[in-house]
Parts: C-alpha cells; sequence; structure tokens
C-alpha cells in the first residue's frame, strides 16, 4: 500500500476509532512498531522501550477523545505523545544518569577508531548520544532514526522549523565534540 492511499485509509480508520473498538484495536497494530522502534532507538533497550510504548498507547486511549486532527497530525501526536513518555521515563528513573555511569565503568579508556568493533563504536554512539539533553535526543532520533522533515519535527515538538533547524545544527556538534574526545582519550 503506497502512503498516500495508507494516508487516507488512516484518516477513515481514526473516525471508525472513535466508536469502533475493533477499528482502534487496527489503529494500534498500524502505528505500533513505529512507536517501540521510537523508543528502542531512544532508550537503546528493547524491553524498556516495551514498557514505555505500553504507557504511550494507554494515554492514547485515555486522550483519543480529544484529538482532532488529520492521519499526519495523527502521526505527529503519537511520536508527540512518545517522546513525553520517554522523556518521563528518563526523568524519573534517572535512567541517563545510571546507564553512562554504567557505560563508564564498563568500556573505560575505549575510543573510536577504525579498528573498533561495530559494537563499541554503537556503544560509544550511544554514550555520546545520552550525553545529549532530551530535546536534542529527541531531534536526533526523530531525522536520523525515524527520517521526519524538519518540519515534521517542529510539529511534534510544537516548534517553529527555524528553532528545529538550529537545534539540530547544535545538538550534532555537540555529538561530533563529544564523539572526538572520545576519539583523543587514551
Amino acid at each position: 500500500m503506497d502512503s498516500d492511499s495508507q494516508a487516507a485509509n488512516d484518516g477513515q480508520l481514526i473516525e471508525q476509532a472513535r466508536s469502533n473498538p475493533e477499528a482502534f484495536a487496527r489503529l494500534y497494530r498500524r502505528h505500533y512498531d513505529m512507536v517501540l522502534r521510537y523508543c528502542v532507538h531512544r532508550l537503546f533497550e528493547r524491553q524498556t522501550a516495551e514498557d514505555v510504548t505500553s504507557t504511550v498507547f494507554l494515554r492514547i486511549v485515555e486522550n483519543f477523545g480529544r484529538f482532532k486532527g488529520s492521519e499526519q497530525q495523527f502521526r505527529n501526536w503519537l511520536y508527540k505523545i512518545a517522546t513525553n513518555a520517554v522523556n518521563n521515563h528518563l526523568r524519573k528513573a534517572a535512567r541517563k544518569d545510571d546507564v553512562l555511569k554504567h557505560f563508564h565503568e564498563q568500556n573505560a579508556g575505549q575510543t573510536i577508531d577504525c579498528e573498533s568493533s561495530p559494537q563499541e563504536k554503537l556503544a560509544l554512539l550511544k554514550e555520546a548520544v545520552l550525553s545529549l539533553r532530551p530535546r536534542y535526543q529527541t531531534i536526533i532520533t526523530l531525522r536520523f532514526f525515524e527520517n521526519l522533515k524538519l518540519t515534521e519535527i517542529a510539529e511534534v515538538l510544537g516548534s517553529s522549523d527555524g528553532t528545529v533547524r538550529s537545534q539540530l545544527a547544535r545538538a550534532l556538534a555537540k555529538l561530533r565534540k563529544k564523539i572526538n574526545a572520545s576519539r583523543q582519550e587514551v
């Protein structure tokens, strides 16, 4: 199914889901993988991401009656709820600090170089991304893992395109700086 017919079908499905639990279940199944993938990219742990994804869909059920919008707005609404759920999880569990502390204890002295294994490179990238502010993590994940356009990210975050563009540039600069610092450590 191409994206235009998928979008039209989503629009009909959203309307049907307001009064039909079976239609809501189809909508859930259609978008579950997208939300889970986003949560995995933000949290780097599948089990935690599955828990957060469950929270996301619980919030969607609780607030679905208030949603008024198109199918594109529905997808962006899902990302917005997922972003808030991930950020809330990171705050409540102090997950970011725990993950970074654990990572440093287990990987002290590692650097990114051509000889590093893909797992080492991924671990260092993970550390660098998790060292960013949650908003920067969100922007990088939506842009590079979810392939959203800047205008779509701006809608998800309730910001202007220009703000998202400048925050993406800042986030990438911080990421480069962190990775370059890791390369120079030995």
